[in-house]
């Protein structure tokens, strides 16, 4: 390792002094453990999302082998949550859940996936859930792991994506019998039969993004090395009429990784997202190269002081495992943090049994120090799927965790330094949240952009308000940037307040 690369990760080990970290409050909530057999090694997420129209984020988590279950919100000052699931969210073999509001009548539903038939639930009044039944929708048995969703241009319907892991039926298995991820496009007012896009190399994350920002979002496939074993690699597919994968000729770097998790941001300000990937061993920070005018992303990890390799705390050696990984400004400086989810996969030897979750927190020079254990969230459980996000409207984000074998877990985020706007986007036709649309924000430290997709993550993702921090500046300038193309004027808006934009 070269000398540079040594201090910068040593430098990564606490937190900077002119960099306070945020503090989390875990609280109490009715027990939820996600478990099971090999095949629910994996997955573990939570969707986050509004059911009831109060305005407060509900959970719906996946139980693996025991059944999933719906955490109302009930928080005032402080949070809390009660257990109330609905019939049709009971359920078992549940892997992971996304929040979409499929059919644009305001209420959101959710795609579920499991190990057997996924599931599309038409989301009604008071939390309560249904099959869809008129879209023809039609789903085998599969064990899925990812899921992302985008409209494509002049469709009412999203397009969807699951993305498959292993074929567990495959007799030559487990082993180089990667499941392909399956595109259903609409087709009238359904879907048609599912495209498999083939090559599949055991993804366990998914993410439709418009990456260079022309109007398509293409979508990015991370997959697992442990299982495609040899030949396989990231993916990148253009969705065209025939869906084609990016090679090299167009700019798309190969590269191999156990990949878990997908997170997109913008953090250079340059407009166009970058990415955060989940592995064993080392995670990868890619920087979008606007230079190339291809999807290239160069690898940062070093650079940034992102590799969050092996643990941080706990005096377990050997290398981490992550999975869930999210953007977000958990202390409002300003800057986008990095959450990761950290787990062995069950008793791998070769990796660390003791391995806390990781919250890096961004310098102002774009490096990364890590401050999970000052903030109090390094759980040593063996976490999968999680959420930052705030979940009681207060400017701060706080925290969710799943984790396998052990309960869930909420984390309220207490601290009070920074201030903040919540965006709140919306338009009055199909794709009611604006997917694929930009929100873009400006002040006095900087420029910010922030692309609306459903996917990524680790088997769970977040539907609702969005969330800027902005460090000590009062106020604001923002506008949208809508799906069809349209901009809407730059607005300027005081700090610590919902702002709602509507097209």
């Amino acid at each position: 390792m070269h000398r540079e690369c040594a201090l910068l990760l040593a430098s990564a080990t606490a937190v900077a002094a002119d960099q306070p970290a945020p503090s989390f409050q875990q609280i109490e909530v009715a027990e939820h453990v996600y478990d099971g057999g090999w095949e629910h090694f994996v997955g573990g997420g939570v969707a986050v999302f509004d059911c009831n129209g109060d305005s407060l984020p509900d959970l719906f988590a996946a139980g693996g082998s025991n059944p999933s279950q719906l955490f109302r919100n009930t928080s005032g000052g402080d949070l809390s949550f009660r257990v109330d699931t609905p019939e049709a969210l009971s359920l078992t073999g549940v892997t992971g859940a996304y929040p979409l509001d499929i059919d644009s009548d305001g209420f959101q539903d959710l795609a579920v996936l499991r190990v057997g038939e996924d599931l599309l639930l038409r989301g009604q009044p008071d939390c309560q859930f249904t099959p869809f039944a008129d879209l023809n929708f039609q789903s085998d048995d599969h064990w899925t792991t990812g899921f992302s969703a985008t409209w494509e241009d002049g469709e009412t319907l999203p397009t969807l994506a699951f993305g498959t892991y292993v074929d567990r039926y495959d007799p030559e298995g487990p082993f180089e019998t990667c499941g392909p991820t399956l595109l259903y496009r609409p087709k009238g007012s359904g879907y048609a039969a599912p495209v498999p896009l083939e090559p599949g190399y055991c993804s366990l994350s998914i993410l439709f993004s418009d990456w260079a920002r022309t109007g398509r979002a293409d979508l990015r496939v991370s997959n697992d090395r442990h299982y495609y074993v040899r030949g396989g690699q990231e993916q990148l597919w253009a969705m065209e009429a025939e869906p084609r994968l990016y090679t090299e000729d167009d700019g798309w770097l190969p590269y191999s990784i156990w990949g878990m998790g997908i997170a997109s941001r913008d953090l250079t300000g340059d407009g166009f997202s970058d990415v955060y990937l989940t592995s064993m061993g080392d995670q990868k920070f890619q920087v979008f190269d606007p230079s190339e005018d291809s999807p290239t992303w160069r690898d940062a990890t070093y650079e940034k002081g992102t590799t969050a390799h092996r643990p941080h705390v706990g005096g377990d050696g050997r290398p981490s495992t992550g999975w869930h990984a999210q953007f977000g400004d958990a202390n409002n400086d300003g800057l986008d943090d990095i959450f990761v989810t950290k787990g062995n996969v069950e008793q791998m030897p070769v990796a660390a049994l003791n391995d806390p979750n990781n919250l890096m927190l961004q310098q102002p020079d774009g490096s990364f120090v890590e401050a999970a254990a000052k903030a109090g969230v390094a759980s040593m459980a063996k976490s999968r799927g999680g959420a930052l996000v705030d979940l009681n409207n207060d400017g701060q984000l706080d925290l969710v965790v799943v984790n396998r074998g052990a309960p869930l877990e909420v984390h309220q985020n207490t601290t009070t330094a920074g201030n903040w706007v919540l965006v709140d986007v919306s338009q009055n036709t199909s794709n009611r949240a604006a997917v694929g649309g930009f929100i873009e924000m400006r002040m006095p430290s900087g420029f910010q952009t922030r692309e609306i997709t459903i996917g990524g993550g680790h088997a769970g993702g977040t539907s609702g308000l969005h969330h800027f921090g902005l460090g000590q500046a009062e106020a604001v300038e923002l506008r949208m940037i809508w799906p069809d193309g349209s901009t809407g004027d730059w607005q300027a808006y005081d700090a610590n307040q919902i702002i709602r934009l509507d097209h």
